[in-house]
């Protein structure tokens, strides 16, 4: 594997691991029915997602034209990026939910 497709993979991997660590802590600050936060976070999570997404399309890209780049690193750097998808989701899930127990409890 070269150096390149290699950095690309750790940069997907370093970018995701930061957004799903934003969408983990969205949740805990909703939960503290700090909601602005929660917010602020699931936006900054979503900056960092976009630049793991922008990593994976480039190396998709090198893909089609021809250039393989797949490997057990990059199986894991799109694994981390599913993943963070998926705790983004469930992310803002848990915000509505304890915006409407708020509700509730009033």
């Amino acid at each position: 594997m070269n150096e390149e497709i290699e950095m690309g993979a750790f940069q997907i991997i370093a970018a995701v691991g930061t957004a799903r660590s934003c969408y983990i802590e969205a949740i805990h600050a909703a939960k503290a029915h700090d909601y602005e936060k929660a917010e602020k976070l699931i936006a900054q999570g979503d900056e960092s997602f976009n630049q793991g997404h922008d990593a994976h399309l480039e190396m998709l890209g090198k893909e089609a034209e021809g250039d393989s780049v797949a490997c057990l690193l990059i199986i894991h750097a799109e694994d981390q990026l599913m993943s963070a998808e998926g705790f983004k989701l469930i992310a803002l899930e848990l915000i509505d939910v304890y915006k409407e127990m708020e509700k509730l409890a009033k």
